[in-house]
């Protein structure tokens, strides 16, 4: 059997998922600021990060990432499972980082994906991290979508599926959250 890799995202009404906290430049502002998920909402990403082995990032979003987490210090215990946890950095960018527990993946994206899904553990979250999702959808990498739907249209930023994207996805969860917030669980046709 193999790990699974689950995309988990913020995301806008009309598929935005850029810069949800306005640290990246976007211009697109914090658009999940305004919005309070709730302690359900909370315990959900609590308990998402608390069950995987391993987390998957682009460039762009470790680099926010690995500027926030490190200094953060939060009872839950949120900020030291962040830390602890093997982290796969894929960039061409990047030669060394400096993040603990990052191992770099060099070579053909999609290879090294399919060498962490054989790998024996547990799940694989992508945060963010576009660019690593519009490569791994298409060929079948992906196995689960976890969606934090926001109330909010922004008309513009980088979406979660590009237009020639094509997937067959099946509702696994559907639950609100405070705030109009909206967690949609869809599996991929992988699973």
């Amino acid at each position: 059997m193999s790990r699974s890799i689950i995309v988990t995202q913020y995301v806008s009404l009309d598929g935005v998922i850029e810069d949800p906290v306005g640290m990246e430049g976007s211009g697109l502002g914090d658009w999940t600021g305004p919005f309070n998920r709730g302690p359900e909402g909370d315990k959900f990403k609590h308990e998402e990060l608390m069950n995987c082995d391993a987390l998957l990032f682009g460039r762009k979003t470790y680099d926010g990432f690995a500027a926030v987490w490190p200094t953060v210090n939060d009872e839950a215990g949120f900020a030291k499972r962040m830390n602890s946890l093997p982290k796969y950095l894929a960039s061409t960018t990047i030669d060394k980082p400096e993040w603990n527990n990052t191992t770099l993946l060099t070579g053909n994206l999609l290879d090294a994906a399919r060498a962490l899904k054989d790998q024996p553990g547990g799940d694989i979250l992508i945060y963010g991290s576009a660019a690593v999702v519009h490569t791994l959808l298409p060929h079948g990498l992906i196995d689960e979508f976890r969606l934090m739907v926001y109330p909010t249209v922004l008309g513009r930023g980088i979406r979660l599926f590009p237009d020639d994207a094509a997937a067959t996805l099946s509702l696994a969860e559907c639950r609100q959250f405070n705030d109009g917030i909206v967690l949609l669980r869809y599996e991929t046709s992988n699973n």
